[in-house]
């Protein structure tokens, strides 16, 4: 049984803006979460909870990430799709992470 995959907030349209290569190969990794599996480039997003991944693409110089969530409810629901630009090193910038927990308490409050 494959899950539907849905959009929280404007993660389709920034997911739209990435190169073509990156965007098929998030694309990818939801199918495979949809069916039920993690794809090699998902792992747990730390600090959110249980059934929160994060799809980590780097492609050429830059790093692409989504989040996406699989516990909430019957679909696939991605939460946010951005390019990492951390001044930090490889720490996901602050501001991604609230976006991210305010869209995941946000989609808590309308599945309930």
């Amino acid at each position: 049984m494959t899950r539907r995959i849905s959009w929280v907030g404007n993660s389709l349209k920034d997911l739209q803006k990435f190169p073509e290569a990156v965007q098929s190969q998030i694309t990818f990794a939801l199918e495979i979460a949809a069916r039920g599996e993690a794809a090699d480039t998902a792992k747990p997003m730390k600090g959110l909870g249980a059934g929160v991944f994060e799809i980590a693409i780097r492609y050429r110089t830059d790093a692409y990430r989504a989040v996406y969530a699989v516990r909430f409810g019957p679909d696939i629901y991605v939460l946010h799709a951005f390019q990492k630009k951390s001044k930090t090193g490889i720490k996901t910038p602050q501001r991604e992470i609230d976006l991210i927990k305010d869209r995941l308490k946000r989609l808590k409050e309308k599945l309930r």
